[in-house]
């Protein structure tokens, strides 16, 4: 089917289409550059910045730097008169006709995030005379479908590729990469290569074109055997690998993680076994092996093709904000063209939109156009959405001033303050992707009166901080100090240890683990176990600080301590204790969770300082209960706060029924001013309705019971009833379970009261202030009148649902408890009870 696309002056009828195809190691993007190279001008797309630095620097090697250019994102070296463009995908400038247009990995037009782009250049980026678009076999249906023109050559393997199974980390064979998807798991790996295998060099998408070329440097070299890396190796950048091993089979894929596909494990097992060399695949030990369909796909390239791709409109209607958003959500023309999620640039635009000043301000085509430019800068540092925001609108609203400039002063302060190399290396990286951020806004045209000052600036920054990453990426991975570390170790010699400010133990100038509280984490549980001069270092290390520790914890304020809703002590945000089951449910024990590190005097200090803030923290939220029992009361009302405070709060009425028989009016008064309700259903203590005592009637009930169960959020009137819970726990933190709800015993007295006074006019209905009343909706309401003895029944006159009052209970006589000798001495002996005592008392004696 003839794809319909907008013009462009990279389009051209006229010029040859070429689909080259094929897996890994088949020499497609080095065809591209020859091909190139073979016109006096060209454009090639790379789908990775890094790739296009490597590309650069090769047709530079070739043509010379006056006569090629490199546009990225952030990085763009333009000469005079540049011949040859190397650029990323998105980076492509549409607007110069050249002769050869090459576009790399076009099977990326299936990924959600990036899909867009390749699919745009896949239909509209043309050359003069040829068009060559490189990538996977599965593309082929599709491209035909949409580029009907096209013509296909088939590339086959140079070398053969092989399944080797699973292996320990510390088997894999040399010249390996292993590779992981995220920077933590990069990390790990690379360290334990390092202790095992004498180092590893790192390689990632975020790195720097000059980290990442002095990383492989390392590993070309020989000085490392092993390259950890992200799926970056899968796009095209050749090393000299004889395994790849994957130390994981999903990933994230900016939404949730999801299993990495066959065609794409065979896009990074493709990296072994380069040119004529044959290599191999596998995962690591943890993994397990790979299923055997799976295998079998990757070995003999056989996948399932690309039916869909994303698109998303280019045709952006400028004259107003909404009709730039209407524009991208443009439906796909096509049915192999499917809409993506949501990008990046999108959200932030509908964000930047609904601020009052920023609409205000883009109410033209030009302003509209310059949002759309702004909302385009990419988060490199993928902090959280509020603070990207925060950038972009204050560009905006700086562009939109009269200047039309950013403030040389406002953006000298911002970068200035990244010109420094301290720090670890996600402090680094942190800050090389905030420069990046700034690389790529230096290349804005009009939007700096002196952009080249920026860009030398940037790259400068860049530049350092790359060299210090790179520095601290070899100090880590790489094994110059560790032999150090690893021979004293054997040799069982005394080990410099100290702890820095931020916890971290150090050893012989290798972080070994951190200190978090009193408890020490080692980054590496097998080495700490089997280390004992490691152990004897840290214990010497860690000594004066625990010490230091207690000492600040015994005297330090009520505020630093806290107690989260799982029963965890914590000081500041190290946990150092818990709650465990006391001799009363409102007396918990604390059980330390420090670790064996700590010494025992040290231990007792902890102890007695959290135990004494314990008590305070408890005689704080729980004063109401301990207010009560000090009152000064009758006895049958000191009963009645006893029941009322040892159930936490609230207890049924009739528990207590006989102790209010009688019950003075002094001590009714009384209840008042301690806030103790008596209702018909139940007798409560209103201050412990409250959402922190309830909290802590929840937490203490938990811990005296040993379960876990979340408290109900504040304010709830009504809860839905679990059968998984006990009524005893409801009751616990002041609800009673009717029907399939659990009511708060406030609201439940309140509802109880109206139900009454509806009683008394007869049968009435269900209404939305009684749902309101029980927090709940009709279907549940049933349950909840039937329990307190409502009767329910169909009316006559429509589908509604009467409810009646219960029957009223036939009420014994009243009968003193007297025993009846003692009733019979007080009648007066004139009355006719006592005649008939005298002759009840004759009538025995007769008989006797």
């Amino acid at each position: 089917m003839q794809a319909t696309r907008r013009p462009s002056r990279f389009r051209t009828e006229t010029g040859k289409l070429t689909a080259v195809l094929g897996p890994t190691n088949t020499g497609k993007t080095h065809l591209a550059v020859e091909r190139m190279l073979g016109h006096r001008s060209g454009i090639i797309g790379c789908p990775l910045r890094l790739l296009a630095r490597e590309i650069y620097d090769r047709v530079v090697t070739a043509r010379g730097s006056g006569q090629v250019a490199l546009i990225t994102g952030e990085e763009r070296i333009v000469p005079e008169r540049p011949r040859y463009y190397v650029c990323t995908a998105e980076s492509m400038p549409l607007d110069i006709p050249v002769e050869f247009v090459a576009i790399d990995e076009v099977q990326l037009a299936a990924d959600p995030e990036r899909g867009p782009v390749f699919t745009d250049r896949l239909l509209n980026a043309r050359g003069l005379s040829e068009t060559m678009f490189l990538g996977a076999a599965t593309m082929a249906p599709l491209i035909r479908r949409l580029v009907p023109e096209c013509d296909f050559i088939s590339r086959p393997r140079f070398s053969k590729l092989s399944y080797a199974g699973s292996r320990k980390i510390t088997r894999l064979p040399g010249r390996s990469a292993i590779v992981a998807f995220s920077a933590a798991e990069v990390y790990q790996l690379a360290e334990l290569l390092r202790r095992f295998r004498g180092g590893a060099a790192v390689v990632m998408g975020a790195l720097s074109p000059r980290t990442r070329n002095a990383q492989v440097a390392l590993y070309q070299a020989g000085e490392v055997d092993y390259l950890v890396a992200t799926d970056a190796i899968g796009m095209g950048l050749n090393m000299n690998v004889d395994h790849v091993a994957f130390a994981g089979l999903s990933k994230f894929d900016g939404r949730e993680p999801r299993d990495l596909t066959a065609a794409e494990i065979a896009q990074i097992a493709g990296r072994a076994g380069r040119h004529a060399s044959d290599g191999t695949f596998g995962t690591t030990l943890d993994v397990g092996p790979l299923d055997p369909e799976i295998v079998g796909a990757v070995e003999n390239h056989l996948f399932e093709p690309v039916h869909r791709v994303y698109w998303r409109s280019s045709r952006l209607d400028l004259s107003s904000v909404k009709a730039l958003i209407r524009s991208l959500e443009a439906p796909p023309p096509h049915a192999e063209l499917v809409r993506p999620r949501e990008a990046e640039d999108l959200a932030s635009l509908r964000a930047l939109a609904n601020m009052p000043d920023i609409a205000g301000l883009a109410t033209t085509y030009d302003a509209v156009e310059l949002l759309w430019e702004v909302c385009r800068v990419p988060d490199f540092r993928k902090t959280v959405a509020d603070l990207h925001l925060r950038l972009l609108s204050a560009l905006y609203r700086h562009l939109m001033s009269p200047s039309g400039r950013l403030p040389e002063a406002w953006v000298g302060r911002l970068v200035d303050q990244l010109d420094r190399t301290d720090g670890d290396i996600d402090t680094l990286a942190t800050r090389i992707a905030h420069i990046r951020t700034w690389n790529y806004i230096a290349h804005r045209p009009g939007w700096l009166e002196d952009r080249a000052g920026l860009q030398k600036r940037a790259r400068e920054i860049e530049d350092k901080l790359s060299d210090a990453l790179h520095e601290r990426l070899t100090q880590r991975f790489v094994d110059r100090q560790t032999t150090l570390l690893t021979r004293r170790l054997k040799q069982k010699e005394a080990l410099v240890a100290a702890v820095r400010r931020d916890g971290t133990v150090v050893v012989e100038g290798e972080d070994v683990g951190t200190l978090i509280g009193f408890d020490f984490l080692p980054d590496d549980a097998e080495a700490w176990r089997r280390g004992r001069a490691l152990r004897a270092a840290v214990r010497q290390a860690l000594e004066p600080e625990i010490r230091k520790r207690a000492g600040a914890l015994a005297t330090a304020p009520a505020d630093d301590v806290t107690l989260d809703e799982f029963g965890t002590l914590k000081w500041g945000d190290a946990p150092v204790a818990r709650l465990i089951r006391g001799s009363h449910i409102m007396r918990p024990d604390i059980r330390l969770t420090v670790g064996d590190l700590v010494p025992a005097t040290a231990r007792q200090r902890i102890e007695r300082r959290l135990a004494a803030w314990l008590h305070a923290h408890l005689q704080t939220v729980l004063a109401a209960i301990f207010l009560a029992r000090e009152a000064d009361v009758s006895g049958p009302a000191r009963g009645v706060i006893f029941q009322v405070t040892e159930a936490l709060g609230s207890v049924p009425r009739k528990a207590v029924a006989e102790q209010l028989e009688g019950l003075p009016s002094d001590d009714r008064s009384g209840f008042a001013r301690l806030g103790l309700r008596l209702g018909r259903e139940t007798i409560f203590l209103a201050p412990m309705l409250k959402p922190a005592q309830m909290a802590m009637r929840a937490l203490l009930w938990c811990v005296y019971h040993d379960q876990t169960i979340a408290a109900p959020d504040a304010g709830r009137v009504s809860l839905a009833g679990d059968h998984t819970i006990s009524d005893d726990y409801y009751a616990a933190i002041g609800y009673r379970r009717l029907g399939r709800r659990a009511l708060r015993v406030d609201m439940l007295e309140r509802l109880a009261a109206e139900l009454r006074r509806r009683a008394r006019k007869g049968p009435f209905t269900v209404d939305a202030s009684l749902l309101n009343l029980a927090g709940c909706t009709g279907d549940d309401f049933d349950g909840i009148a039937k329990a307190l003895g409502y009767r329910a029944s169909r009316s006559d006159t429509g589908p509604e649902v009467l409810y009646a009052a219960p029957p009223k209970r036939r009420q014994k006589p009243y009968r003193s408890k007297k025993k009846k000798s003692e009733r019979e001495a007080t009648q007066p002996t004139h009355s006719p009870f006592a005649a008939l005592r005298a002759l009840k008392q004759n009538k025995t004696e007769d008989r006797t």
